[in-house]
C-alpha cells in the first residue's frame, strides 16, 4: 500500500491530505510542529494526537529520513554523510562547526551537468535532481545527529543552511525553493532567510526569482575576471556570459549595504591569481554590495590545477581589502575527508530514466 511521505508537503499541501483523508484541517498544523519543530518521524509519539488518529496516519503515510551509507569525521571537526536515496543514488552532506556558528552544506542533484572543470562533483554525470523531501531530508538527517531539536532553542547548533553541495540549486528551483520555504517557516525549522544561502555559476534566468521569491542570501560561484577564462573553468558562462550575470547580481531584489552577494573565488596557480586577476575582479563588481571570498583550491584525486601560493593569495586579498571590500580568505575544512569546497562526489553511476521517473514523481493532491 503506497504512503504519502509528509516530508514531501507543504504545508497547505499537509492540510489538503488532511481533508482528503477526513482529518481536520488543524490536524495538519499539529502533524507539522511534531515533524519540523520537535524533529519527530513517528506518529505514536505525537502525543497530542489521540490512539487513532495516530493508528490511521501510520497506515496511510509516514516521515522520511534518508538513508546512512557512510559518516565521516575530520579532525577538525567537520562531518560529511554519504547518504544513499531510494533509488539507491547518493549524496553528500556536510556539517562545519566554528566558534560562532553551526553550517549545513546540502546538495540538490545527484551528480552536475555544469562540467566546472576544478570541481570534484562536475566530474560526475548528472543522475537526476533531487525532490524537496531529499533536500530537507539531509537537513533534518543532521540535526537528529547533533541532536538539535526542538528547532527554534536559543542553543541550536544547525545556525546556517549553504546550498553549496553536489548540484546547481538554480536548475532545479522548484524543489529547492519549496525546500527552503519549509526551512524558514516560523512553525517549523525557523531558520531565518539571513541565515540561508544559495550558490550559484550563474543561471541568470532565475536569479530575480530567487531574489524575489526567497530573500536569501546569494552567492556566485565566479573564479574568473574574463569570458575567455570562465567559459574553461565554469562552462555555462557560454551561455549566460559575465554581462549578463553581473546585470541579474546588479537587480538582485534583497543587496544593500548589509545584504551582500557573496563571489566565490577560488585561488588557481597561475590560471587565476595574478595581482591584474584582483584589480580586474574589482573593476567587474563596481558598484554592488559584495563580499569575495577567496577559496584556496581544494585537491581531488585526478584533479589538474594546483593551489595558489600562500604569497599569491595574501597579495591578492590585499588589493580587494585596500578597494574596500571584505575578502576572508576561506580555511579548508574537512579536507582530509573530501568534505571541502569542490571536493564533494558520491560513486552514483547513471541509470536509466525510466528508472528515475518512477522514483521521482511529482506528487499532486
Amino acid at each position: 500500500m503506497f504512503k504519502q511521505d509528509l516530508i514531501d508537503l507543504s504545508l497547505e499541501e499537509l492540510q489538503e491530505f488532511c481533508l482528503l483523508n477526513e482529518l481536520p484541517k488543524f490536524r495538519a498544523t499539529q502533524i507539522w510542529r511534531w515533524v519540523y519543530c520537535f524533529g519527530l518521524s513517528s506518529f505514536d509519539d505525537m502525543n497530542n494526537i489521540a490512539k487513532s488518529t495516530r493508528n490511521f496516519l501510520n497506515q496511510i503515510s509516514l516521515v522520511s529520513r534518508p538513508e546512512v551509507s557512510e559518516v565521516q569525521e575530520s579532525k577538525d571537526g567537520t562531518i560529511k554523510w554519504l547518504i544513499k536515496l531510494k533509488d539507491n543514488s547518493e549524496v553528500e552532506t556536510v556539517f562545519i562547526p566554528q566558534a560562532d556558528r553551526g553550517t549545513v552544506c546540502l546538495s540538490s542533484q545527484v551528480g552536475c551537468t555544469l562540467n566546472c572543470t576544478f570541481c570534484h562533483t562536475g566530474t560526475q554525470a548528472l543522475v537526476r535532481n533531487l525532490t524537496s523531501s531529499e533536500i530537507l531530508g539531509q537537513l533534518m538527517l543532521v540535526m537528529d545527529h547533533l541532536d538539535d531539536w526542538p528547532s527554534g532553542k536559543n542553543t541550536r547548533k544547525v545556525t546556517n543552511v549553504v546550498m553549496m553541495g553536489m548540484g546547481e540549486p538554480l536548475l532545479n528551483y522548484n524543489e529547492v525553493s519549496k525546500a527552503i520555504k519549509i526551512m524558514m517557516s516560523d512553525d517549523g525549522i525557523s531558520l531565518s532567510r539571513r541565515r540561508i544561502t544559495l550558490s550559484t555559476s550563474g543561471i541568470v534566468p532565475m536569479i530575480e526569482k530567487t531574489g524575489k521569491d526567497l530573500g536569501v542570501n546569494l552567492a556566485i560561484s565566479l573564479h574568473a575576471v574574463n569570458d575567455e577564462l570562465r567559459d574553461r573553468l565554469v562552462p555555462i558562462n557560454k551561455k549566460y556570459n559575465l554581462e549578463n550575470l553581473i546585470d541579474a547580481c546588479q537587480n538582485y531584489p534583497i543587496l544593500s549595504n548589509s545584504r551582500r552577494i557573496t563571489w566565490e573565488y577560488v585561488m588557481l596557480r597561475d590560471v587565476n591569481d595574478t595581482r591584474e586577476d584582483a584589480k580586474n575582479l574589482i573593476k567587474l563588481i563596481k558598484g554592488i554590495p559584495s563580499k569575495i571570498n577567496l577559496i584556496p583550491f581544494n585537491p581531488w584525486p585526478g584533479s589538474l590545477f594546483q593551489t595558489s601560493t600562500q604569497k599569491n593569495i595574501d597579495i591578492f586579498a590585499k588589493v580587494i581589502m585596500d578597494a574596500g571590500f571584505a575578502s576572508p580568505i576561506r580555511k579548508p575544512r574537512g579536507q582530509d575527508i573530501y568534505a571541502a569546497c569542490g571536493q564533494l562526489k558520491s560513486e552514483t553511476q547513471k541509470v536509466r530514466k525510466s528508472q528515475i521517473n518512477k522514483l521521482v514523481p511529482i506528487h499532486s493532491l
